[in-house]
């Protein structure tokens, strides 16, 4: 049974709420977040990443970094920027981009859900990005960015979002990147909560790095308070919930610096093993899954998988296949995580970005364009508690920070 529930959200006023809301902290390096910072003076992305408050060579993992980020929230609540509701809430967020709509249910998911399996996974974190996000959740005792959840399709909870997307909405405003965003509150709030307790499973979609973060101060919390009931705010994390039909999958693509000391013949003799090679006459998307295609030395190939795998979750995904049979062993890629050798790019740039990548070298290099991994592949390696290559999903559009705030300690 999963369990979903309202609260008391910190929010920007219906004023500041345009002005406030920002992309994602981990969308921005940190010299574009300062210059970002520099030109958006409310933007929530100065709390988030608030090291852009300092030098830039002040270190943006010291405690005063965080501590300014506490400021800076209790600042924008005394000059009314920030406001909270009286009573619990689930609120309804939709998001549009080029025509195209999802539209979630934020409320807070339980930390023991996420303990037990109920709310899955399947990518492992960073230990530097989460102890950034850890210390931020810690000592401001505020969940900043809320994590992506999706679950399956259920019929009598899509009617219900339908019905309250009928009324007026708090916050309906267009972003600089074109996506448009609209807010629903909703106060009658039994409804949501009986219909998440028929969903068996929640998956992260995106944000398991504040998702272990908020898991992991909540129980640094339980420790503090031993006497704890399970009913307290830091046993539960920001989340928006998306039905599976909502949501759009990207591409996420891969680009390789060098051939690995090989020439291009040899690499593509190495290539032919695994994959059946076409040129092509322009540049264009893979059409199904098995299928990738590839930019080097000014052409574009169409790769097919000769053997692919069809019975394993993790084995059988696209990146699964590249990685175990080109980028490993042939492009000695073998910790993509952490070798500098490799960038990914998401599909949202285009094949553009791709060939500017590989042509602005001035030695042999290759740019792989992957067919997006469906929704339903993330679903099925959570299910079988694996893992999936890391970069494996790129989700547009992006959840907006700063639109929702969770006090874990009030």
């Amino acid at each position: 049974m999963t369990i979903i529930k309202p609260f008391r959200a910190i929010r920007p006023s219906q004023e500041m709420a345009p002005r406030i809301a920002s992309l994602p902290y981990d969308v921005f390096s940190r010299a574009e977040a300062r210059t970002y910072v520099e030109t958006h003076p409310y933007t929530f992305l100065g709390i988030d990443r608030p090291e852009t408050q300092f030098e830039p060579t002040h270190d943006m993992y010291a405690n005063d970094v965080y501590e300014k980020a506490k400021e800076m929230i209790e600042t924008y609540k005394d000059k009314g920027f920030f406001i909270q509701d009286p009573d619990p809430c689930f609120y309804i967020y939709e998001l549009t981009m080029a025509g195209r709509s999802q539209t979630g249910i934020v409320g807070l998911s339980s930390i023991d859900d996420y303990l037990q399996g109920i709310c899955r996974k399947h990518e492992n974190t960073v230990k530097e990005k989460l102890a950034d996000r850890i210390h931020h959740v810690d000592i401001t005792s505020t969940q900043t960015g809320p994590i992506f959840l999706a679950y399956r399709k259920n019929e009598p909870l899509q009617a219900l979002i339908q019905s309250i997307k009928e009324t007026q909405p708090i916050y309906d405003f267009d972003k600089e990147d074109g996506v448009h965003h609209r807010v629903w509150i909703v106060k009658k709030t039994i409804p949501i909560e009986e219909a998440f307790h028929k969903i068996p499973y929640t998956y992260i979609a995106d944000g398991h790095h504040r998702c272990e973060s908020a898991v992991q101060v909540g129980l640094k919390r339980r420790k503090e308070h031993p006497n704890y009931t399970g009913k307290e705010e830091f046993n539960f994390f920001l989340s928006v919930a998306f039905c599976e039909e909502e949501l759009r999958i990207f591409d996420y693509n891969r680009f390789v610096k060098d051939l690995n000391g090989l020439s291009v013949d040899v690499f593509m003799n190495h290539l032919n093993q695994f994959y059946t090679i076409s040129p092509l006459s322009y540049s264009h998307h893979p059409n199904q899954k098995g299928e990738v295609c590839m930019y080097i030395e000014n052409q574009w190939y169409d790769l097919v998988e000769k053997n692919p795998n069809t019975t394993d979750p993790v084995l059988s995904l696209d990146v699964s296949y590249l990685q175990e049979h080109v980028l490993g062993p042939i492009l000695g890629i073998d910790d993509p995580r952490t070798n500098p050798r490799i960038e990914f790019i998401g599909g949202i740039r285009g094949l553009n970005t791709l060939q500017e990548k590989v042509n602005a070298q001035d030695h042999p290099c290759v740019a792989f364009a992957m067919y997006p991994t469906r929704i339903q592949e993330l679903f099925a390696v959570a299910d079988a508690n694996r893992l999936m290559p890391p970069k494996s999903t790129w989700f547009e559009p992006k959840l907006l920070s700063g639109l929702f705030l969770h006090e874990i300690e009030q």
